[in-house]
C-alpha cells in the first residue's frame, strides 16, 4: 500500500501538478468551524491560456445539501480540469448530513442550513485570493462549477456575493433552482431550509434562483437532461428564461439523455450528456 501512493505521488509530481495538503478555509479567521478546500493545481500553462494567469475553478459537488458525491463531482472534476490545464479547488462545503436525514433533528437543534454553505463558498473565494500568489491564479478570474445541489450554490453567489465576491463565472450542471411547489427538489429544499423551516414560503422564495437573477450576474453555463429523474429538468428551463430575460450571458444546453448524477465520469450519464465538457472547454476559452 505504501509502495502504491508512493508511487501515485512520484507520477503526480513528473505530470504536471502540485501537490498541495488540503485547507480548512476558516482556520485564520475567528469561525469555529472545519471546511476542507483541496487544491489540485496545474504548474505549466495551457496554450488555450497562453499569457494569462491559469484559470482556476472552485468544484461544489452535489448531494441534496444533505451530503456530497465528493468522488465522482469532486475530485474526478478537478482532476479532468488539470488535464485540460485549468487548475481546482474541490470544496467541501457544509452539508446537512446522514443523521439530520434519518433522525430531523434539526427539527429541535439548528443543525447546519442556510446560509451556511453559502458562507462557505464565499469564504472559499475570499480564500484563494488572498493566496492567489501562492497558488498562481489571478484573482479576478475565479469560477465557480456545481452539481445538482452545489449548482444551487454556485448560482446563489452568482445573485447573491456583493460584487466583489462574486465568481469570474458559474456553470450549473443539472442544478437545482427552484425551492417552490410545482417541482422543487423536496431533499435539497429540506436539506437547506431546515426542518424547522422548510413551509416558510417567504424563505423558499428567498432561494428560488429564478426569481433572483440580478443585472451584474456573471456568464453561466448551464446544463441539463430531460430524462433526469432526481431533479425535474424544469429547473434548468426556469433558470434559462430568467436569464435570458436579463440579458445575462449564458450558454444553455438541454440533452435528451442522461439522466443525473454523471458528473466527468465516463460511465454515467450518456454519450451524448458526456458532450457537455468539450462544450464547457469551449465556452471557457470564449469568456477569458
Amino acid at each position: 500500500m505504501f509502495l502504491r501512493k508512493a508511487l501515485i505521488l512520484i507520477l503526480l509530481l513528473f505530470s504536471g501538478f502540485q501537490i498541495f495538503a488540503q485547507i480548512n478555509i476558516w482556520s485564520e479567521t475567528n469561525v469555529k468551524k472545519r471546511v476542507t478546500l483541496t487544491p489540485f493545481i496545474v504548474k505549466s500553462e495551457n496554450e488555450d491560456f497562453k499569457d494569462k494567469k491559469k484559470p482556476v475553478v472552485i468544484v461544489c459537488p452535489g448531494g441534496s445539501y444533505f451530503w456530497h458525491d465528493f468522488k465522482v463531482e469532486g475530485e474526478e472534476v478537478a482532476k479532468w480540469l488539470n488535464s485540460n490545464g485549468i487548475s481546482a479547488f474541490v470544496l467541501e462545503y457544509r452539508t446537512a448530513s446522514a443523521p439530520a436525514y434519518i433522525f430531523r433533528y434539526r427539527v429541535i437543534f439548528r443543525g447546519v442550513r442556510y446560509p451556511d454553505a453559502q458562507n462557505d463558498l464565499l469564504q472559499a473565494i475570499r480564500y484563494i485570493k488572498a493566496h492567489s500568489k501562492e497558488y498562481e491564479v489571478d484573482t479576478t478570474k475565479i469560477g465557480a462549477l456545481g452539481f445538482s445541489a452545489g449548482g444551487h450554490l454556485v448560482m446563489s453567489a452568482a445573485e447573491f456575493f456583493e460584487k466583489g465576491d462574486k465568481p469570474f463565472f458559474v456553470a450549473a450542471i443539472y442544478p437545482v433552482v427552484t425551492m417552490r411547489e410545482k417541482f422543487a427538489h423536496a431533499r435539497s429544499r429540506r436539506a437547506l431550509l431546515g426542518e424547522s423551516r422548510m413551509y416558510n414560503k417567504k424563505l423558499r422564495d428567498s432561494l428560488s434562483l429564478e426569481l433572483h437573477v440580478p443585472e451584474d450576474c456573471p456568464p453561466v453555463f448551464l446544463v441539463n437532461c430531460k430524462d433526469d429523474h432526481v431533479v425535474d429538468f424544469r429547473h434548468s428551463l426556469i433558470l434559462d428564461s430568467a436569464l435570458t430575460q436579463k440579458n445575462i450571458p449564458h450558454r444553455y444546453i438541454l440533452y435528451s439523455t442522461g439522466g443525473h448524477g454523471f458528473g466527468t465520469s465516463q460511465n454515467r450519464g450518456t454519450s451524448e450528456s458526456r458532450g457537455w465538457m468539450s462544450e464547457f472547454l469551449s465556452w471557457l476559452k470564449e469568456i477569458y
